[in-house]
């Protein structure tokens, strides 16, 4: 078993999570992209009309996004990108996530604290809150392994073109009722950076 067998209702019952529906982000606010995060996006949605993949557009839009988070908080913090997370092979919390944001440098493995996790798919965001909402256990999990204490973690299911928020706290997952879509990007920067500010 790992994170892409888990269903909603499958996490919820093993680890007894109480799931809510909220506004994740009352105050939103937005970040002006830079003038290469606007020229790399276009040119990335030319090729994901092409190809669809997942792969594709983690890369073509996600990765863009993450890099100009991450330069607008200087370097603060560590994108790990198509890496694995084996945190409890007993529980089924292993397998490989797309996108984990850690606290710190980049080393060569996953350093703690994580505080959020970004998986992209072709589409149909909600059929993978199971997978995405395993892969925040399994991040919780890893903390406390690596006796750290953050167990507030993030998560995001998105296509490129629309992005879906999680936050795992305590017994309870909050799922936003709100999508964001990629444009205008000055407000899904401002979203992710309202996530990162919780940790920095």
């Amino acid at each position: 078993m790992a994170y892409s067998d888990f269903s909603l209702e499958k996490v919820k019952h093993q680890f007894n999570l109480v799931q809510k529906t909220i506004d994740l982000f009352p105050d939103e606010t937005s970040i002006h992209p830079s003038d290469w995060l606007k020229q790399t996006l276009s040119m990335g949605l030319d090729l994901t009309v092409i190809s669809s993949s997942e792969k594709a557009r983690g890369e073509l839009l996600v990765m863009p996004i993450l890099l100009e988070l991450r330069h607008h908080n200087n370097n603060s913090f560590a994108i790990y990108s198509g890496t694995t997370l084996d945190a409890d092979n007993q529980q089924g919390l292993n397998g490989e996530c797309d996108f984990v944001l850690t606290i710190g440098e980049v080393a060569h493995a996953i350093t703690t604290p994580i505080f959020s996790l970004v998986e992209t798919k072709k589409k149909d965001i909600d059929g993978y809150f199971g997978q995405c909402v395993a892969q925040m256990m399994g991040a919780r999990f890893y903390n406390q392994q690596q006796g750290n204490n953050i167990t507030t973690i993030y998560g995001c299911i998105t296509t490129g073109d629309d992005w879906q928020f999680l936050k795992l706290e305590d017994d309870t997952i909050f799922i936003d009722r709100k999508y964001y879509a990629l444009h205008p990007v000055e407000r899904l920067l401002g979203v992710l950076q309202r996530v990162v500010e919780t940790y920095l």
